[in-house]
């Protein structure tokens, strides 16, 4: 469907010179257009895993090549970028709170919901999300439906390398106040994080719900119920405590959704 595009996203990747031409530019203009439309998104499902949509990720690099300064004013406010802001939040069926901010080349689903909040250039947050106050939803970061952002919410974004999958919060997931997710970590659907988990790709994530703690990196399964911990490591100069996360159960299947979402922390005695 894509096949023109993809062909003139690669070449000018490989040659910038061609960006000298108006039908190369076009191209990437086109792409970004279809991601502000979600019609194109940089990474989807693919069976059990997801794939990243390179070429995706490419055009949105080569937009920023592209595109001139400018002036945007929005009384009372004014900006000097490269990138429009989103518009249409009305017809988009979208609500967004002052002052949330979402850039053109991002897709907001129906019924998400902006609280003071800041979404960038490729991300996707699908219908019914609530992003709460001053969390941000970095490049190419893939959010589910149904997921809640809790206040100062930091999700990462990521351009470069091109291959390098972006951080993706599947469907369901409640993320606690001032939690941080980054460099590609993957959160599967249903899971809550409490407040303050923060997450990279060298985290060490423990599970301490069966006898033995069992350790992992990089995505926190289905239905995980997590919260900040930290290991003993050894090191030169002597031992110290290293943050990490803590499985310490499963969101109840008795339990209705929209209740477990709020409550399933309070389950286990800790605090949202």
């Amino acid at each position: 469907m894509f096949e023109k595009l993809v062909t003139f996203i690669n070449k000018a990747w490989d040659s910038r010179d061609l960006l000298k031409h108006q039908h190369y530019c076009q191209a990437i203009r086109d792409v970004v257009d279809l991601l502000d439309k979600g019609e194109v998104r940089v990474a989807e499902p693919a069976g059990n895993c997801w794939k990243v949509n390179e070429w995706v990720k490419k055009a949105v690099i080569l937009y920023f090549s592209i595109q001139e300064m400018k002036v945007t004013i929005n009384s009372p406010f004014e900006f000097y970028d490269k990138i429009d802001l989103k518009k249409d939040f009305k017809k988009l069926g979208v609500r967004v709170v002052p002052h949330a901010i979402a850039r053109y080349g991002s897709y907001l689903a129906k019924g998400v919901v902006l609280m003071p909040s800041y979404i960038n250039i490729g991300a996707r947050v699908g219908e019914g999300t609530m992003v709460d106050t001053w969390a941000t939803v970095g490049s190419c970061a893939q959010v589910g439906k149904n997921v809640h952002l809790s206040g100062g919410v930091g999700i990462g974004g990521v351009l470069e390398p091109i291959q390098a999958k972006p951080v993706i919060v599947e469907d369901n997931c409640f993320i606690g106040s001032r939690c941080i997710i980054v460099e590609g970590v993957r959160i599967e659907k249903a899971a809550v994080l409490g407040a303050n988990v923060v997450l990279t790709k060298s985290t060490r994530i423990i599970d301490v719900t069966g006898k033995e703690p069992v350790s992992s990196k990089g995505i926190i399964p289905s239905a995980s119920v997590v919260i900040p911990g930290s290991y003993t490591k050894e090191f030169s100069a002597g031992k110290f405590q290293v943050p990490c996360a803590l499985i310490i159960g499963k969101r109840k299947r008795s339990t209705d959704l929209k209740t477990s979402l709020n409550n399933a922390l309070r389950d286990f005695n800790v605090v949202v």
